[in-house]
């Protein structure tokens, strides 16, 4: 008998309020799995003539996903504000112990071929009356729970309260969440790499010794042949990595100076889910649950997985 969700969060030693909330969360992501299942039915796929705030064309599914994390109803109360990655401010309610932070879709450019996308979450405590932007800018290791749900071939939610890491896959019949994997632990070494290779020209010269000595094969100085994987969403090549081990990396580049990846929504609830599964997730050379954020839609390079692979691009960084 697999346990459901519920049953799994009344045995753990978290308050009432964050059960509840993480119950919340979950019947959100089964709604939104629902909107992303049906949306080519629907006529839900597609971009709108306009761009959210981080100046990228929203899809149609961003800013549905979006209003359906936005409803007051679905929170009972536990949720002071909420933070999207698709707004320019935070979203007050009324009274919460909670913040929740979130990408309503991640990886929305692959809803339109039928690609795997998955919304992300992170939830922290909140202080006691009006909340102000200050108070969300919490360095991760803050994080109370974090996790995230992806719909691929299976809808699963993936989530750790800072005890380790379960997943829960959707039962389609009857909307619960059963637990599928206990705790998921990510192996020290691999050989499997996740990269967006277009970028290569712009990189560090770190990460393109990295990446070069995986190509190389058992020719080179690593002596082993390696795997690419690239989903373009990092829910997709997240869930991989957690589940049988290898590398991910959005690294800053020469460009701009700084990282894609967001650090409220993605980089944060991600690094927690990846320390505790035992893996290691960084900026290239520093813990991402370490950075004091200085703005709620901060950027920084990524660089997470297992171990050993991960220590090596911090070498790298450091020679």
């Amino acid at each position: 008998m697999l346990t459901p969700l519920s049953r799994f969060l009344a045995e753990q030693p978290a308050p009432e309020s964050l059960r509840q909330l993480i119950l919340a969360v979950a019947d959100a992501c089964r709604d939104i799995g629902h909107a992303v299942n049906t949306s080519a039915i629907e006529g839900l796929t597609g971009a709108l003539e306009q761009e959210n705030v981080q100046g990228e064309m929203q899809k149609k599914l961003d800013v549905i996903a979006n209003d359906m994390m936005l409803e007051a109803r679905r929170w009972g109360g536990h949720v002071s504000a909420l933070v999207s990655e698709e707004m320019e401010e935070i979203y007050p309610l009324i009274s919460g112990e909670y913040l929740l932070v979130f990408d309503p879709i991640d990886g929305s450019s692959n809803v339109d071929v039928n690609g795997v996308v998955g919304t992300i979450f992170s939830v922290l405590k909140a202080p006691e009356g009006p909340i102000a932007e200050a108070d969300v800018l919490q360095p991760g290791r803050r994080q109370l729970a974090a996790g995230y749900a992806i719909y691929g071939p299976q809808t699963t939610l993936v989530l750790t309260l800072g005890a380790g890491v379960s997943a829960f896959s959707l039962d389609q019949k009857t909307g619960d969440w059963l637990m599928t994997t206990p705790r998921m632990t990510i192996p020290a070494s691999t050989r499997e790499f996740a990269i967006n290779m277009s970028n290569h020209r712009h990189w560090m010269p770190s990460v393109r010794r990295y990446i070069d000595e995986c190509l190389a094969g058992k020719t080179g100085v690593r002596g082993a042949d390696f795997n690419m994987r690239w989903l373009a969403s990092m829910v997709g090549d997240v869930h991989r990595v957690l589940t049988r081990g290898g590398i991910f990396m959005y690294p800053v580049d020469s460009r701009k100076g700084i990282g894609k990846l967001r650090l409220m929504y993605e980089a944060n609830p991600i690094a927690f889910l990846i320390e505790q599964a035992g893996g290691l997730a960084t900026d290239g050379v520093n813990p991402i649950l370490d950075i004091q954020p200085d703005d709620l839609h901060q950027r920084v390079g990524v660089v997470l997985g297992s171990r050993e692979e991960v220590e090596r691009v911090a070498d790298y960084h450091k020679a």
